[in-house]
Formats: structure tokens, C-alpha cells, sequence
């Protein structure tokens, strides 16, 4: 019971693990290890700090002076002076300087967004072209199981065409090794024969005839040739096999690399591509565009930006005031109290002699040079009118490409559906064609034109299955809405 229990708990724990190996799995992992988003990802929180660097102050100015030589005054001697000057703009013009700051990282958080659907796009286009691949290669080689049944089928056909096809006892013409089943080249049609011991006559066995020996040969003939064609097919099939298993091996690489993992590293795909189920509402899909398309909220928030921006401008255009302190360090004069002054003169001078100055200070710019700041707003306006048309240059555009899409979808979609229907014809014809081959009412030339026509119509299939899954992804992309 025990040893039931661990292999079950083993089991249990390859199927959850190989459950993670999924399409979602792998866009997590890409989603976090893509250099390309991380590093736009990167570029939107260093635009973040640009938000409180908009919204500062200018650092005061401290200006200082000393005297070589202690400069005499009333009242002292003045020794240096100390002058720190805090400016501010004009009422509003570090609030719109914000804004427009918040409405640029908000244009780096969408391009980060569109790195990130551009990113996931290409997983699915991937991930597609794995599944058809290998969907490839399993139709490839249940082809070239067919063929050696065919093969087999054959050689089986010869033998008995050789034992009973001529009359009088003969030695029965084989060009395999049924017990191995390993094919060996033949000569004429006619290994597994020794014609000098045929032609002749032994004890208590008639000499065949000169028709007896023309029916064989032609009977061997026949019937080799038609392995030898079907050796052909599984030659060419075996090589298309290994073709496909090294462009499977670089896909695999490349879907790697868009994970940020080793080219190596094993992809689990699985044995059968599916189609997706979609219903396009074209409608909605525009409304959605238009609101969540991140290409358009990019604009837009660039719209906004350059708004802020003619506001910021705007409010540049007024005066600047700037508040400020004059501190000035003043010696005792020793000639001070000397002068000849009234008395109450004399005393002021006394108290005031040495003792140090401060100086509140206001100070105000005059921009009185106007054409800069109304070149300045005319260049926002015309931003701002381009960025409003490149918003809806963008918008016609997503709205052509999804109707392309819906065309490609469509036709996808019908491709999907004939060659559904062809392969089940042909599966059916192949069937009834080897049956007829087995009772010799059927030549190989029409079986292997039908496994042929089969093996197309599987590989069209799979090609349109992963056309129309990625048509539905590269939609999902333009609404920004990727399936949970």
C-alpha cells in the first residue's frame, strides 16, 4: 500500500509540474525575466522621479564678500556681508510643472505596456509555431508508420504472387527478412532465387516451363518496383523528419531567448495544436481600442503633457519675486565717539559702533522681453496639434489593421474547415485504398498519391490552426486584452 501511495504522490506531483509548463507559465516567466520590459520598465520608474524634481523650488543663492581691508563707516568698521536670496515663480507654475511631469510618466507606463503586449505577442506567435511544428512532426511520422505498413503489405503481396502465381513447385522470391523485418537491396527483382538451380530439372520436380519463368519474372518485377517506391517515400519522409526536428530545436531557442533562458532549456509543447475559440465583435473591439490600446493612451497622455507644458509657459511669462537677508559683519571703530557731534549723536554712535547689520531684501524679475515666451507658446500649440494628429493617424490605422485582421480571421477560419474535411476524406479514401491493395483490386500508385494528399492536407491544417491562433492574439493585442 505504501508503494501505491508514493507512486501515486510521484505521479500526481510530474502531472502538476508538467501543468505549469503551459502557454500562461510561460508568459509569466517572460513577463519577468524579458530584458526588453524590464529595462522599459526601468525607464518608467526613473520617470517617476521626475515628478518631485518638476515640483521644487530653485536652490537659494548665498553670495559673500569680504574686505582686504576693513572698510570705515558710520558707526564701524564693515568687515563682510553676507546676501542669501530665495526666488519664486509665479502662482500655479510649479503645480503645472508637475502635471506635466505625471503625464510623462504616464507616457513611459504605456510604452512599458506596449513593450509588454509586443512582448507577449511574439510568445504567442511562438509558442503557435511550436505547437504546428510539432504537430508536423507527429503527422510526419504517423506517415512513415503507413509507409512501412505499405511496405510490409508488399512484400507480402510478392510472396505470394511468387507462390501461387505459377504453377509447379519454385522457390518463393523474398527481399526482407520477416522475422527482423529489416528491407535489403535486390537485384532484378530476384534475390532470394538461385536461377541456375531453377533452370534445372531435379528428382521428383516438373521443370518449369519458358511461361512459367516469364510470369515469374514479371510478377518479381512488378512487385519490387513497388517496394523500391515506397522505399523512396520513407527516404524522402525520414529526411523531411530531420528537418523538421532541427528548425524545432532553433524555434525552441528562439522561444528561449524571449524568456531570458538557456537556448537548451526544454520547452514542453503539446502532442496537438488547437483552435482557439473567438467571437469578434468589431464594434466593440474598436470601443475597446480606443480606450485601451496603449499606443492611444500614449498619445493621449502626450496631448495632456504638451497642455500642462503651454500652462507652465504661460505662468514662465509673469514675474518672478525672490525674498532674501543681507547680513552685514561690522568691527568697533576706535574714532568712532570722537567726531564732533551733539551729545545725544555721540551716544547713538557709541551704541551702534560694532554692531552688526541685517537687512531684509525683496526682489522681483521683469520679463520684459515678450517675443521668446509667445515663440514658446505658439511651439506648444503646434505640439500639441501634432500630437492630436498623430492620435488619430494611429487610431485610422488600428481600426485598417483589425479589419485586415477579420479578413485574415475569416479566411483562416475556412481554411481551417476545408482542410478538416479533406483529411477525413482522405483518411477514408487511404483506408479503403490499402483494403483494396490487400485483395488486389488496387495498385500502390493510388495509395501513395492518397497518403501524400493525406500528410498535405494534416500539414495545412496545423499551418492554418496556428494562423488563425495567431490572428486572434495579434487582435487581443491592438485591445490590450489578453485572454485570463
Amino acid at each position: 500500500m505504501r508503494k501505491y501511495i508514493a507512486i501515486i504522490a510521484v505521479i500526481m506531483a510530474t502531472g502538476i509540474a508538467f501543468g505549469q509548463e503551459g502557454l500562461p507559465f510561460y508568459l509569466k516567466t517572460a513577463a519577468e525575466n524579458n530584458p526588453a520590459v524590464k529595462a522599459a520598465f526601468h525607464t518608467y520608474k526613473a520617470s517617476l522621479q521626475k515628478i518631485p524634481q518638476a515640483g521644487a523650488y530653485e536652490d537659494p543663492q548665498m553670495e559673500t564678500g569680504f574686505f582686504l581691508e576693513p572698510m570705515d563707516i558710520v558707526g564701524g568698521r564693515q568687515i563682510a556681508q553676507f546676501q542669501l536670496m530665495q526666488m519664486f515663480p509665479w502662482f500655479g507654475t510649479k503645480k503645472a510643472a508637475r502635471t506635466e511631469a505625471q503625464h510623462m510618466a504616464k507616457m513611459a507606463f504605456e510604452q512599458f505596456s506596449e513593450a509588454k503586449d509586443n512582448l507577449f505577442l511574439e510568445v504567442y506567435t511562438q509558442w503557435y509555431s511550436l505547437c504546428e511544428w510539432q504537430q508536423k512532426l507527429i503527422n510526419s511520422k504517423e506517415s512513415r508508420k503507413l509507409l512501412l505498413q505499405l511496405e510490409t503489405l508488399a512484400l507480402q503481396r510478392i510472396s505470394s504472387r511468387s507462390g501461387s502465381g505459377i504453377t509447379g513447385n519454385r522457390q518463393v522470391i523474398s527481399d526482407s527478412n520477416p522475422a527482423t523485418g529489416n528491407r535489403q537491396p535486390t537485384n532484378g527483382g530476384m534475390s532470394g532465387m538461385n536461377m541456375g538451380n531453377a533452370l534445372q530439372p531435379v528428382a521428383g520436380r516438373q521443370s518449369p516451363t519458358s511461361n512459367d519463368m516469364n510470369d515469374m519474372k514479371s510478377v518479381s518485377s512488378s512487385g519490387m518496383s513497388e517496394v523500391l517506391r515506397i522505399q523512396l517515400e520513407i527516404i524522402e519522409l525520414e529526411s523531411n523528419i530531420e528537418s523538421l526536428f532541427s528548425e524545432m530545436i532553433a524555434k525552441k531557442a528562439r522561444f528561449n531567448a524571449l524568456l531570458n533562458l538557456p537556448a537548451k532549456n526544454e520547452i514542453v509543447v503539446p502532442d496537438e495544436i488547437l483552435q482557439i475559440s473567438f467571437a469578434l465583435d468589431e464594434k466593440e473591439l474598436i470601443q475597446t481600442i480606443a480606450t485601451q490600446n496603449p499606443m492611444l493612451k500614449m498619445l493621449s497622455e502626450e496631448w495632456l503633457a504638451y497642455e500642462a507644458k503651454a500652462e507652465m509657459d504661460r505662468k514662465m511669462s509673469y514675474p518672478m519675486f525672490g525674498i532674501g537677508l543681507q547680513y552685514m559683519l561690522i568691527g568697533k571703530s576706535e574714532t568712532a565717539g570722537h567726531q564732533t557731534m551733539n551729545d545725544g549723536a555721540t551716544n547713538n554712535m557709541n551704541r551702534m559702533n560694532g554692531k552688526d547689520m541685517v537687512m531684509p531684501m525683496v526682489s522681483i524679475s521683469i520679463p520684459l522681453y515678450r517675443n521668446k515666451y509667445k515663440a514658446l507658446q505658439r511651439e506648444n500649440e503646434f505640439l500639441r496639434q501634432a500630437s492630436k494628429d498623430k492620435y488619430t493617424d494611429t487610431f485610422n490605422n488600428l481600426q485598417a489593421e483589425l479589419h485586415q485582421l477579420k479578413h485574415q480571421l475569416e479566411d483562416a477560419k475556412r481554411k481551417i474547415t476545408l482542410y478538416k474535411k479533406q483529411t477525413e476524406l482522405a483518411l477514408t479514401t487511404c483506408d479503403l485504398a490499402v483494403q483494396e491493395f490487400i485483395s488486389g483490386n488496387n495498385n500502390l500508385s493510388d495509395i501513395i498519391q492518397i497518403q501524400r494528399q493525406l500528410l498535405e492536407y494534416q500539414l495545412k491544417e496545423s499551418k492554418a490552426i496556428a494562423e488563425y491562433n495567431t490572428l486572434v492574439a495579434t487582435i487581443r493585442k491592438l485591445a490590450a486584452q489578453w485572454e485570463k
